[in-house]
């Protein structure tokens, strides 16, 4: 049960205040209407926490880093519209989810946001105190939705747009998993070939070849193996410091301008990036416009969730000439970042008054697209790593082979 505090005004129309306990607000209001009072303002009252849990609540340490997945993030937005929708006041709704929730970080978070509530601030205000958690996609539509009055719509459109970007990840991710696993798989059989094997052939090549020159393949094959063995250290030193070189490189403008662009041109990689980008774009932009945020901001929003810095600079040349009072279609068309289809499709929602339902349409159409790219680029890859894999080994092994027959063509001459 809640306590609510009122002011309304009895059949005589005197004004009068009190408390009432009920399980919402809306039915509240239905029991002093009851009793023939005409409610003009009511705001549920701060329930006061007991020494202990004020004490508790006052230390409370912030968290380092969020252990918040977000997989918990869009279960508490379907949950918190479903509870705001059946007429539960926000306050309330929290502290039922924080209850249930077995995440303790997600819980404290949780607990703190409602904590925010209960003094008075915004719920927004709550989210905007944990970034890690709720980025600036979700505290805007939150802002967006208390400013029209329709949370609890604004929080399942929330649900259902994480809900699609975590099915469109997931596929992607799945379909990563087996060349993965073959790559690793090669790593693990070179690195037993070279430390393992090769030293076992060398000591027999020594003592049947009687000092005579290995083929130049096996020399190779036989000093990478001797370097590896007996130098393990500096080869791991290796290999981490190409790893971070790589990761300092694209850290920089230039290192990050090269791989985007490379990720935009490479066969059949660079239609998946461009389609999941779309799909990305339509889909984050769409459903802001759709809950109340301005299209300047929720371009700026929207910039930001797009990880290829060539496509973001060029939606913040798109975001300088609407703010200059163009049509959005028109200067994402020159900026030929996105296929013709999508900058038309937005161009008719402009035309239409229905940009953030075409938008969605588009997002819905790419994502189907994206499943297909990626099954495309999984059954390329699959032989290609198989190939590679089998050259990588097959070398190990021919160059091994190598000095055998020249053994058996040194035994056939001297017989």
């Amino acid at each position: 049960m809640a306590k609510f505090k009122y002011i309304a005004t009895d059949k005589e129309g005197r004004e009068v205040s009190g408390t009432i306990e009920s399980t919402s607000e809306s039915r509240a209001k239905k029991e002093l209407t009851a009793q023939g009072l005409k409610v003009s303002r009511m705001a549920e009252v701060a329930v006061t926490a007991s020494k202990g849990e004020a004490s508790k609540k006052k230390h409370r340490k912030p968290l380092i880093g969020s252990g918040v997945k977000a997989e918990n993030v869009t279960i508490f937005s379907r949950q918190l519209a479903t509870l705001l929708k059946a007429g539960l006041p926000l306050l309330r709704s929290l502290e039922v989810i924080a209850r249930q929730e077995k995440n303790p970080y997600f819980k404290d978070i949780i607990e703190q946001v409602a904590d925010n509530v209960r003094t008075g601030n915004k719920f927004s205000d709550g989210l905007s105190q944990h970034p890690k958690v709720f980025d600036k996609l979700y505290i805007n539509m939150a802002k967006a939705g208390e400013a029209g009055g329709v949370l609890d719509v604004v929080l399942d459109r929330l649900a259902t747009f994480q809900e699609k970007a975590m099915k469109t990840f997931n596929k992607v991710k799945s379909a990563m998993v087996y060349p993965i696993v073959i790559m690793t798989v090669a790593v693990a059989i070179v690195v037993i070939l070279m430390v393992f094997v090769v030293p076992q052939f060398q000591k027999i090549f020594a003592d049947m070849l009687n000092g005579a020159q290995m083929p130049e393949l096996t020399q190779i094959i036989i000093d990478i193996s001797n370097f590896m063995k007996d130098n393990y250290v500096a080869t791991l030193l290796i290999v981490f410091g190409i790893i971070l070189v790589f990761k300092l490189a694209l850290k920089t403008k230039i290192g990050t301008r090269a791989w985007d662009t490379f990720a935009l041109k490479a066969p059949r990689i660079g239609d998946l990036v461009m389609k999941s980008t779309v799909a990305r774009f339509t889909r984050t932009f769409g459903t802001l416009l759709a809950s109340g945020v301005p299209i300047l901001e929720a371009l700026t929003i929207t910039r930001g969730t797009i990880k290829n810095s060539l496509i973001s600079e060029a939606l913040e040349r798109v975001h300088d000439r609407v703010r200059d009072g163009e049509p959005l279609a028109t200067p994402l068309d020159q900026q030929k970042i996105f296929p013709t289809m999508v900058t038309s499709m937005i161009e008719v929602g402009e035309e239409t008054g229905q940009l953030s339902e075409m938008l969605n349409r588009v997002a819905d159409n790419y994502d189907e697209e994206v499943d297909n790219s990626v099954g495309a680029i999984t059954s390329i890859i699959e032989p290609i790593m198989i190939v590679f894999l089998a050259l990588v080994v097959g070398s190990i092994v021919v160059a091994l082979f190598m000095p055998i027959i020249k053994i058996v063509q040194t035994l056939t001459q001297s017989m």
